[in-house]
């Protein structure tokens, strides 16, 4: 199932998802995967129609937060393709602030916002799983809390029908290649680098990826395979 130009992908989440965005203007998008991917599809068009993308994203936002505005921020816009990324700050507050986040609590609430949203809207649903990339030892010990939560958010999107954006496996592979910091210059929020790479999880596994290619051309009447063999008859190969 693709994108299509009378869409209205609507993004909600924390700071990854917020990236800077101009809250008093209802259109940006911020700096981060939201616009990264409305480019991308934007650019698609070839100044034709576009899908319509709304950023509801706000820093340091837990899952808790976004059910207390689920209603205004994502129903009343009446999208028809929502993305969730949520969960990082129920790991971190703990770790800072020592405000716990229960991981059963969390499922709980997480399952009610995409069933409640499944329920009165005719919606595709996506959630973008948390990630961390350790920079500091201490963020090491963060997994304890946030292993069992990924879990919980996994579940919550499979049990809903959403389709899943893996970020927890996508930036530490990344990571494998190049120094954490320059995916995530804090373990947590992306660089431009790491931004670039979910969008384009996010538009592989939402079927917003790369255009097909155009099929080759016939070419004296021969099939694909005819030429190839024709081609290989005098030493060459087909592309």
């Amino acid at each position: 199932m693709h994108i299509n130009d009378d869409d209205t992908l609507l993004f909600i989440g924390d700071s990854i998802t917020d990236a800077g965005r101009d809250r008093a203007d209802s259109t940006s998008l911020g700096n981060g995967y939201v616009n990264e991917i409305a480019q991308t599809l934007r650019e698609r068009t070839h100044d034709g129609p576009a899908p319509r993308v709304i950023n509801r994203g706000i820093s340091g936002n837990r899952v808790y937060d976004l059910e207390s505005r689920w209603a205004a921020d994502v129903i009343a816009h009446r999208p028809t393709v929502v993305t969730v990324k949520i969960g990082i700050n129920d790991t971190w507050r703990l770790h800072d602030s020592g405000l716990a986040s229960p991981a059963d609590e969390f499922e709980a609430c997480l399952d009610r916002l995409l069933a409640d949203t499944a329920r009165q809207l005719p919606v595709r649903l996506v959630v973008i799983t948390p990630f961390l990339l350790p920079v500091t030892p201490d963020q090491e010990s963060w997994f304890e809390d946030l292993a069992p939560r990924t879990d919980a958010v996994l579940r919550a999107a499979t049990g809903n029908g959403a389709q899943i954006v893996r970020a927890d496996l996508v930036l530490p592979r990344a990571a494998q290649d190049r120094p954490a910091r320059e995916l995530a210059g804090d373990g947590v929020h992306p660089t431009p680098l790491g931004h670039r790479l979910i969008a384009e999880a996010w538009l592989a596994v939402v079927g917003a990826g790369a255009p097909e290619p155009e099929p080759e051309p016939q070419r004296s009447g021969l099939s694909r395979n005819s030429r190839r063999a024709h081609d290989d008859s005098y030493g060459t190969s087909s592309p």
